[in-house]
């Protein structure tokens, strides 16, 4: 009988070199900051957009100081490069961002299209008056609980019974407006002419709006705003403010003021 060798004894295994760190270059870390800027420019330009309240022309819906993220693909016209994306035309009832279709001088008096934002009140072909601030539209008196109520101490006439009561330069309206605006009247209605809306703000008695410039082409309409990322008490009047020295102290206010006068309960709130 064969005895069996017994198998020789395992050595240990030679412990493996440590992989090598390797790290980062120069170049490749400036091309990452590149590649998160490019893409954080085009998500900006193309998708979303920031914007902040400068006055009291939406409140309650809006206040002053509310940073708002605006949709800027949903209401845009269709494309073929992104035909995954859900579009849709404006509505009414929507609060939209657009820029203002008659410019405003600056402190230089050259021309600026401001961006604004306001609900949408009358769509293409609507019919539309208000009486006592009520909007009637195709004769149908409109449920509007979010805008601002007419009361017999807030009543005026232009702004409570337009189009009854016309625009003109004297009651704040552009000049272009006030001529334009009879080619528009029809059985007492204002009607909306095609690929055009009439938009107002829903404090209505501190919104110049549709009313005193008139109708919104649809290529001005901007997108529509998602929700409020940031929202801080802020006065009406402060980004009218001019001057580099205003905005060093207001940033300096915003900073010692941040977590007081930030308004958290409207953080991340939801535009409607």
């Amino acid at each position: 009988m064969t005895k069996k060798k017994s198998p020789a004894p395992r050595t240990p295994s030679e412990p493996q070199p440590d992989e090598q760190r390797v790290e980062e270059t120069p170049f490749e870390a400036v091309a990452s900051i590149c590649s998160i800027l490019v893409v954080g420019l085009f998500i900006l330009t193309f998708l979303a957009q920031n914007y902040v309240i400068p006055s009291g022309s939406m409140e309650k819906t809006l206040l002053v100081g509310d940073h708002l993220l605006v949709d800027r693909i949903t209401l845009a016209p269709p494309t073929k490069w992104m035909p995954l994306v859900h579009y849709r035309e404006p509505q009414r009832n929507d609060i939209v961002v657009f820029i203002k279709p008659v410019p405003d001088p600056d402190a230089d008096g050259n021309p600026q299209y401001l961006t604004l934002v306001k609900r949408l009140i009358g769509m293409p072909g609507d019919h539309i008056h208000l009486r006592d601030g009520i909007v009637i539209i195709n004769g149908v008196a409109q449920n509007q609980p979010h805008a601002q109520l007419t009361t017999p101490e807030n009543h005026q006439e232009f702004l409570d019974e337009f189009p009854a009561v016309p625009p003109s330069t004297d009651r704040g309206a552009t000049e272009a407006w006030s001529v334009d605006f009879p080619n528009h009247i029809e059985n007492g209605d204002l009607v909306v002419p095609p690929g055009h809306y009439f938009m107002m703000g829903d404090h209505r008695h501190n919104s110049l709006d549709s009313r005193f410039w008139g109708f919104v082409p649809r290529e001005n309409i901007v997108g529509r705003p998602l929700f409020n990322y940031w929202s801080f008490v802020t006065p009406e009047d402060q980004y009218e403010q001019p001057g580099v020295g205003n905005t060093v102290a207001w940033l300096g206010h915003v900073a010692l003021h941040f977590f007081t006068e930030t308004r958290w309960s409207r953080t991340f709130h939801r535009v409607k």
